[in-house]
């Protein structure tokens, strides 16, 4: 803002350019102090000041590492994989080992023996390396344990890819500390060198002043008769929520039935059903958020999909190949994915003709970054027919997509456990090039034999936060959530 004099400034405004004439720059505390003003007050006239040039702000976020209870826990046993890896010096069962550590330990334990290259498992056994000298990770928490304040900020890059692992394993946690300097600019020097003067300033000329005649020894703030009109914002649905409703109502459009389902599943029906094996990394602790509890098991499909997972029912399959365990199918967790819904849905009503979708929460250990979060949106769907092929679930994914504003479709192979075969619908972005949005695919006759369904099934499964990125321009996924109410009130109406 070019020539701001002393008139064009506020009391607040003065305070502040005086204590920073004389300190330069400062911290938020230490310019209260100088400035007698409260935090809040003092930052207030900074920002204002900032506006006109007069002081530049500069942010600094510093990142602290810290051991959970978790984390605190492991310091003294050793990680599970660890814990596991220094008993077993031989070829033995996997059946075995889940009895003598518990189901829960030897599900976190396989996942990373094989990530860390410790140990195979092979025909239901596990068979051990060498063993191994202590890792990056394990020297990362012995490091957090032994510091003075059992915390960490600087550490360097391998640490801290470490590090995030450690956190998406609930072994560490990370906290933000936001730090502001502000510092006055030579435009405010030269206005701190004129002589500040501070006087009692009238904002509105009342009644009482001209009555009295008093106004003729105030100060009256001087009227801008340029500055902008307030801005009115009319009422809105929340971006998010409108997309997800345009989401909605295109299947229902489409004649399709929206389920809803609960929050917590049993891993028979979050994984199992869908033919999962019982030790695929997915189940692991830091992919799956697990609860202490345990849920029933549908008696009329559990000895057809234990069945399926150990020499593959009745069909040409061979399984998995080990011994299914109904206490692990029996536990609880938070559901990883809107497919246990669609799912049991099925198996409730397994005559065609059947479609339905569901638009709604799943649940993940993530950690919170600008493309992932620990709950999110996904939009799943079935159609289940006679005579349903692959190039009806293509042209059903192409119509969604089209509907939803984006001309370039294209679908790439893919691998997933319960669909072959499988695909993931990818849409061209000017500028950014082509972006995954999901995987699709026809179930298996692994999934759906053992649930009593015997026509074809189409399935997808498309990641609702990040279209919604897409849509609405965002490069930051928590900013869909985060109570930002000048981007709420400035963002368009969607379809508008």
């Amino acid at each position: 803002m070019a020539n701001v004099t002393q008139s064009d400034l506020i009391p607040n405004e003065k305070q502040v350019l005086l204590s920073l004439g004389d300190l330069k720059t400062t911290d938020p505390i230490t310019l209260s102090k100088a400035s007698g003003l409260n935090v809040e007050a003092a930052m207030q006239g900074a920002f204002m000041l900032l506006e006109k040039g007069l002081v530049q702000v500069s942010e600094n976020i510093s990142e602290t590492y810290h051991l959970t209870s978790e984390g605190e826990g492991y310091i003294s046993v050793g990680l599970p994989e660890r814990q596991v890896i220094e008993k077993v010096t031989e070829p033995t069962s996997l059946d075995d080992l889940k009895e003598q550590f518990g189901p829960k330990l030897m599900g976190i334990a396989m996942g990373w023996l094989r990530k860390k290259g410790w140990a195979q498992i092979q025909d239901g056994k596990l068979i051990p390396g060498e063993i191994p000298g202590t890792g990056e990770d394990e020297q990362l928490l012995a490091r957090l344990k032994e510091s003075a304040e059992g915390s960490e900020t600087v550490l360097g890059d391998i640490q801290i890819k470490v590090a995030k692992e450690l956190v998406k394993r609930n072994l560490i946690e990370v906290s933000e500390e936001k730090t502001r300097t502000i510092t006055i600019t030579e435009q405010g020097e030269a206005i701190f060198k004129t002589g500040i003067t501070m006087e009692e300033e009238v904002a509105q000329l009342t009644s009482d002043l001209i009555r009295t005649g008093e106004w003729k020894q105030k100060h009256l703030r001087p009227y801008n008769i340029n500055a902008p009109v307030q801005p009115i914002y009319g009422a809105k649905i929340h971006p998010y929520q409108r997309l997800i409703d345009e989401m909605r109502q295109i299947f229902l459009e489409m004649g399709f039935t929206e389920i809803k389902g609960d929050i917590i599943q049993s891993s028979f029906w979050n994984f199992d059903a869908l033919f999962q094996p019982q030790d695929h990394p997915a189940r692991e602790m830091q992919d799956t958020f697990h609860l202490d509890s345990t849920s029933d098991l549908p008696e009329e499909f559990t000895s057809s999909v234990a069945a399926m997972h150990e020499h593959g029912g009745d069909i040409a399959s061979k399984g998995w190949g080990y011994k299914w365990s109904a206490d692990i199918a029996r536990m609880n967790v938070l559901r990883t994915h809107t497919t246990a819904i669609t799912i049991k849905h099925l198996a409730d009503n397994p005559e065609p003709p059947v479609k339905a979708f569901c638009i709604d929460r799943a649940y993940r250990r993530e950690t919170i970054d600008p493309t992932h979060t620990p709950e999110f949106e996904q939009l799943e769907g079935v159609v289940m027919d006679e005579g349903m092929g692959f190039a009806d679930l293509l042209g059903l994914l192409m119509e969604f997509y089209h509907r939803m504003g984006f001309d370039n479709v294209r679908f790439r192979p893919a691998y997933f456990p319960y669909t072959e075969p499988s695909v993931e619908p990818e849409v061209y972005i000017e500028g950014m090039g082509w972006i995954e949005l999901g995987g699709a695919g026809v179930f298996r006759k692994e999934v759906t034999e053992p649930l009593g369904i015997k026509h074809p099934v189409l399935a997808w499964g498309l990641g609702v936060s990040r279209l919604a990125m897409l849509r609405l321009g965002l490069r930051d996924l928590r900013e869909l959530y985060q109570s930002d109410i000048d981007w709420l009130r400035k963002s368009p109406v969607c379809g508008d």
